[in-house]
């Protein structure tokens, strides 16, 4: 790894070398918490008002959904320093040399959705701001012109790579909070936390779909951070605590309540004195907020929409670069990154001019969590089961382009963890229900109740679970110390080849 911020980082997902493993679990709070900190979480915190809930119980369901999502998201923090390298190549240990890919396919749907959402919520609101400021017309060309300028500073940020993401999340972490903590005195006279919604009980047959609904969109975007945390946690060394380390990726979540309740609670003062900005049909967040806020408050909010919206975009973007490069093996990560930015863009472009954004924005963050839940659940039992133990060398096969070793099971599919997260993703779409957007063929059979989370999780520890009891993995797979929990095979594990020599694995300890 480069010592300066100048220098462009030449890593790909290879394992980082010990020597240039410098960085420690603050690091990864501020990438982390950075990356959450921003406009974009603003925009997530006010689906709660959105949906039609009062603010306390808009914020009954942001602690839950963040809670809860902090406590799915934090396990996923320790393979970084394990391995050296990314969540994506270290789910070759659980789903097969091969199946890595899933992670890959994740982790870009992740990457798009959640930098298109911070190039939009930005953008709008500065172009907003300097409407209100300096009179800038409200155009699609002028919206488009901020849009290609700030993805195209996101995209220099991720190319520059990881030295260069943690000085701008340094950055962005204190100024972004001061700039929350200045809004409480902006909108402190407005702000009424008796705002009753429009559900006049909790017996009301819309309530607790509105609530469930919201508490998973909340949920989503600690959930989202699942296949890039080992992006940033590969560089804290192995020997580091792991209670640290988890410590500091569940922590990150749990400060984003600040950037949550900016958003509820300024989206029910919207919804009191702009309620036209709240329409269901058309809802627009941004718009609202700048109609409410006082003059001197604009520069601060175009202040948070850029710092805030850079580090949600080089967080969102820089990991699927990193990624895509170890699955097209032809591209740098330089190249790939500017490939998937590029891609991207032409995606905001789409998804801005030609569809709903708050309903895109609800799709997605439902699809993310309903998709990528089960695969953190197949890693985080699978690290259990290994007692953390992995071989850092049969973890690059895939990235080699060579056949074999530990982690080969089927033709290089560990089809016990695909068929674990497969299975559960689609029974969870089956059980999805968001009206007016996407209902699963078995999505009303909790009275309309979103219960594809919890039914997706529950399946996925249940037969993961059974799958290693009946069909054991083989005994090498395992470190020294052996299974937890489960049982071994004796089954043979080739070797690794293609490369410059054959490496056989060596047995690990029979128990």
């Amino acid at each position: 790894m480069t010592s300066s911020i100048t220098e462009i980082e030449t890593y790909g997902v290879e394992r980082i070398p010990d020597e240039d493993r410098t960085a420690r679990p603050i690091d990864l709070f501020r990438l982390a918490f950075g990356g959450a900190n921003t406009f974009a979480t603003c925009v997530l915190g006010a689906f709660p008002i959105l949906f039609g809930l009062s603010f306390w119980q808009g914020l009954a369901a942001t602690v839950l959904g963040l809670v809860a999502g902090a406590l799915l998201l934090a396990p996923m923090a320790l393979f970084g320093p394990a391995n050296g390298t990314n969540n994506a190549v270290s789910s070759s240990a659980h789903l097969g040399v091969h199946g890595r890919v899933v992670g890959s396919f994740l982790s870009l749907l992740t990457a798009v959705a959640f930098f298109s959402i911070s190039v939009w919520s930005s953008g709008d609101a500065l172009v907003g701001g300097a409407h209100r400021l300096v009179h800038v017309p409200e155009s699609d060309a002028t919206y488009g012109i901020a849009y290609a300028i700030f993805a195209g500073l996101v995209l220099v940020v991720c190319i520059y790579g990881f030295r260069f993401m943690l000085l701008v999340n340094k950055i962005a972490v204190l100024a972004a909070s001061a700039l929350f903590v200045l809004g409480a005195f902006a909108f402190a006279g407005d702000f009424d936390p008796g705002y009753a919604g429009t559900f006049a009980s909790t017996a009301d047959p819309l309530f607790w779909p509105s609530f469930i609904g919201a508490a998973l969109i909340v949920l989503s975007n600690p959930v989202s951070f699942g296949a890039f945390l080992g992006d940033w946690s590969r560089y804290i060394p192995a020997g580091t605590p792991r209670r640290r380390v988890m410590g500091a990726a569940f922590l990150a979540q749990i400060a984003t309540l600040l950037p949550f309740l900016f958003g509820l609670a300024t989206a029910s003062i919207i919804a009191s004195k702009a309620a036209k900005y709240v329409d269901p049909a058309a809802p627009n967040y941004v718009g609202g907020l700048l109609a409410i806020s006082p003059g001197w408050y604009f520069l601060p909010l175009c202040l948070i929409a850029l710092i805030g919206g850079l580090s949600t975009g080089t967080t969102s973007l820089y990991g699927t670069g990193l990624d895509f490069s170890s699955v097209f093996t032809r591209f740098s990560r330089v190249q790939a990154t500017f490939f998937i930015g590029a891609l991207s863009i032409a995606f905001i472009f789409a998804g801005r001019f030609a569809l709903n954004l708050a309903q895109s924005i609800s799709t997605f963050a439902t699809l993310i969590i309903t998709c990528t839940a089960p695969w953190m659940i197949v890693m985080t039992l699978g690290y259990v089961t290994r007692r953390g133990w992995y071989d850092a060398d049969a973890l690059q096969v895939f990235n080699r382009r060579q056949r074999g070793g530990r982690y080969w099971f089927t033709h290089g599919w560990n089809w016990r963890g695909m068929s674990t997260w497969l299975v559960s993703a689609v029974v969870a779409l089956l059980f999805t229900n968001l009206p007016g957007q996407f209902v699963g063929p078995l999505g009303n059979l909790a009275g309309g109740t979103d219960i594809s989370l919890p039914v997706g999780l529950a399946l996925a520890v249940v037969l993961y679970l059974a799958l290693l009891t009946l069909f054991p993995e083989p005994r090498a797979v395992y470190g020294p110390a052996g299974p937890r929990f489960v049982r071994a095979s004796d089954a043979p594990v080739p070797p690794i080849t293609g490369g410059s020599e054959e490496i056989v694995p060596e047995p690990a300890a029979a128990h």
